[in-house]
């Protein structure tokens, strides 16, 4: 598709179709509010020194100016809005937040859609997005405790990303530093410094983030869940479940289902 010129769009809102095999964004910001979401496929969004994994079951609402990245390793249909600063003006819009995801936040990210760049504003696009914006920052007011620290350095970002392609299984701090292509020693130093904590804790709440993704497809299975993530049981992965989300994962399945 030909490039958009996000930032030019004189429209008050409007909402952006992209289809990725695989995608990378690099670091960048908009002069817009966006509402980021995948109607199909999981993203990782990074913004300072925080990431959140983004399947279709949640949504992010980054304020303008706000520099972010984004990264895909599978297909990606993303359903981006778009906001003009005026469009929230007088309304505090949170730098980045990660809200679920409810019907209604799917049905008005899909519809919006209708509305693409370079379409001409009429007053029934002008109170849709309007609408859509306003709702956004309600949604973004509660926010899911779903982050993870982000790497600062290329050592530490190619550690991350092999814990995270390979949470079904053990994984030990001599395989995730051959991975990095660093010492033990220098591994442990950055994941203290750069994510203020150790590779087993990363591990941890990573397997618990991803936890979250599985359990809101439809028909999933605690014991599978914890499992796929890595726990050898089901009583452990309740219990590391409850105590980092405060919910049992039974109650979560049933919510976001």
């Amino acid at each position: 598709m030909p490039e958009v010129n996000i930032d030019g769009d004189p429209a008050p809102g409007f909402g952006l179709l992209e289809e990725h095999a695989a995608f990378a964004s690099g670091w960048h910001a908009h002069q817009k509010h966006q509402v980021l979401y995948a109607s199909i496929g999981a993203m990782q969004l990074e913004v300072g020194s925080d990431q959140w994994l983004l399947p279709p079951q949640r949504a992010a609402l980054i304020g303008a100016g706000v520099s972010h990245r984004v990264i895909a390793r599978g297909p990606l249909s993303l359903r981006t809005v778009y906001l003009r600063r005026e469009v929230l003006a007088g309304r505090r819009v949170p730098p980045c937040s990660v809200f679920a995801v409810t019907p209604l936040a799917r049905e008005m990210l899909l519809h919006a859609m209708r509305w693409g760049p370079g379409h001409a504003p009429d007053g029934t696009s002008e109170r849709f997005f309007a609408a859509l914006g306003a709702l956004s920052v309600e949604w973004a007011l509660d926010p899911l405790p779903v982050r993870l620290p982000a790497a600062r350095s290329p050592e530490l970002g190619r550690a991350m990303a092999h814990v995270l392609e390979n949470l079904d299984r053990p994984l030990g701090l001599a395989e995730v530093a051959r991975a990095a292509a660093v010492s033990p020693r220098t591994l442990n130093r950055r994941f203290e410094q750069e994510a203020g904590m150790g590779l087993r804790r990363f591990v941890s709440q990573a397997r618990l983030v991803k936890a979250l993704e599985l359990l809101s497809v439809p028909g999933a299975r605690v014991r599978q869940t914890a499992h796929a993530v890595g726990f050898a049981s089901e009583a452990a992965f309740t219990r590391a479940f409850q105590q980092l989300f405060g919910e049992r994962p039974t109650d979560y399945r049933a919510r976001a289902g």
